[in-house]
């Protein structure tokens, strides 16, 4: 952990991450008692937000696999089984890919820290390909099932342009 004291902070305190520190900006004018207040206080709003935002899905491609048959059976009727989901190095182009025809889904590094509900519509729209190959409207009913599609779709936008990635949507043709 890391405490930043500033004199140009005058009332708020913020902390983040990085890395593996946890960075906490205080005012310079604040005493030690209260820098101990709001270290733990930090510490306490980090670890809620990073547990809300943590999917079991992240911890393997086996994980990545069972969260798929949950999400298919939720929101497919159970139809989308692929043969294999996994975690791929970062893809230049997009965010996940699908090859219907051997039933293989891969997902970019990318996603690994993104909102498990972002994460889950990206499972969503490539075991739909599982279904329909392409981008018509019956592809579309079924990725709309997913009740945050139009929401991730915006972040997953808003997060390209942050990072100057140039990704546009999750497949080519998009």
């Amino acid at each position: 952990m890391e405490v930043r004291r500033s004199a140009r902070r005058r009332r708020t305190v913020t902390a983040y991450r990085d890395g593996d520190t946890l960075v906490v900006l205080i005012p310079a004018s604040m005493s030690r008692a209260e820098e101990e207040h709001w270290v733990a206080e930090m510490q306490r709003k980090l670890k809620r937000t990073e547990s809300r935002r943590a999917s079991p899905a992240r911890a393997s491609d086996e994980a990545l696999l069972l969260r798929c048959t949950e999400l298919s059976r939720r929101y497919l009727d159970g139809t989308a089984k692929p043969a294999s989901v996994r975690w791929v190095p970062p893809m230049r182009t997009r965010w996940a890919s699908c090859t219907p025809v051997d039933r293989t889904i891969r997902v970019s590094e990318r996603l690994r820290d993104v909102p498990s509900w972002v994460l889950d519509y990206v499972l969503v729209h490539e075991l739909a390909h599982l279904r329909v190959a392409h981008h018509n409207a019956q592809f579309w009913e079924l990725v709309g099932r997913y009740p945050k599609t139009e929401r991730a779709i915006g972040y997953l936008e808003g997060l390209s342009a942050a990072a100057n990635l140039g990704i546009t949507g999750l497949d080519d043709d998009e």
